[in-house]
């Protein structure tokens, strides 16, 4: 294991460590409505901390071969989806907050590669976890994860092509020809960093992500929201 995978392994361990200890300690010394919220900032805590252990953690990441490697699929997203469908969209947010905050200090983008991460991320969660706070049956789940579903690869596809793509180079310093190049090595029928790119890469990225996301974000919630419930009245 090289520095970088052991520095990852610290952080990640260190972040884990003081989220549970600061949590325990208000929770042991304050009551009331105070408590109530200590209870929920410590809970979206722990599953922030959770997605960050999926975001960074190479084991954790696939790479397709006809993507480019900048490119992979994470599952960060599920414990922030489950954290959202068992407290509410603000958890949601908070969760990636906290998971952005923590990947930050390891960033090799200049923070471009998490600022776009948190917006997919938002866009994919958050229509899923309104519907599902107003309509809390399998009904909602199916209309949530279909809504959740297009909006992301929506938004993903147009931020990608007109702001992150172009705010990347311009942030990160790369040439427009030699991203051009490294993505015409993964697949030659990319011809610009605009539709094609979008078609070609965006667009099979996130609905392979996607679904995975959601299948197995409803396995896990499935046979545990009852737990999450029963915790959230104690």
């Amino acid at each position: 294991m090289n520095w970088n995978d052991w520095r990852v392994y610290v952080f990640i361990g260190l972040a884990l460590v003081l989220l549970f200890l600061i949590a325990r300690f208000i929770g042991i010394t304050v009551g009331g409505r105070k408590r109530t919220t200590t209870r929920f900032v410590a809970r979206v805590a722990i599953f922030g901390a959770l997605s960050a252990v999926l975001y960074v953690v190479p084991i954790f990441q696939i790479h397709l071969p006809f993507l480019p490697p900048f490119l992979a699929i994470h599952f960060d997203e599920v414990p922030v989806f489950i954290a959202s469908f068992a407290y509410g969209p603000w958890a949601g947010i908070g969760a990636l907050a906290i998971k952005t905050l923590i990947k930050l200090p390891m960033t090799s983008t200049l923070a471009v590669g998490e600022l776009a991460d948190f917006v997919f991320s938002a866009a994919f969660i958050l229509p899923a976890a309104i519907i599902y706070k107003k309509r809390r049956n399998l009904k909602g789940v199916a209309i949530g994860f279909t809504v959740s579903f297009f909006v992301q690869l929506i938004v993903s596809l147009l931020l990608n092509i007109y702001a992150i793509l172009p705010f990347y180079m311009f942030v990160m310093g790369f040439s427009y020809d030699a991203l051009l190049a490294m993505c015409q090595a993964a697949n030659p029928a990319v011809k610009e960093l605009g539709w094609t790119y979008g078609i070609y890469f965006v667009v099979p990225l996130n609905v392979i992500k996607n679904a995975i996301v959601l299948a197995v974000t409803f396995l896990i919630y499935r046979y545990t929201h009852k737990l999450l419930r029963f915790e959230t009245k104690n």
